[in-house]
């Protein structure tokens, strides 16, 4: 009965130190999406500041061919 239990204790210690990688683990991903939207977020509002104010008009391009 002794060996049953210490059997479990050990699986339970290794499941518990697993159980704490894979928490580092998510934290460490949510720390790097964090990171990526808010480098997403900056480079949207580079493009939409770096757009016309007003919208184009095809008929005032002029063709490459002309």
């Amino acid at each position: 009965m002794d060996s049953r239990i210490t059997e479990l204790e050990i699986k339970l210690a290794y499941a518990e130190d697993l159980l704490e990688q894979l928490n580092m683990t998510v934290y460490r991903q949510q720390q790097k999406i964090d990171v990526l939207e808010r480098a997403f977020r900056e480079m949207r509002q580079q493009q939409l500041s770096a757009m016309p104010a007003e919208p184009l008009n095809l008929r005032d391009e002029i063709p490459p061919h002309y």
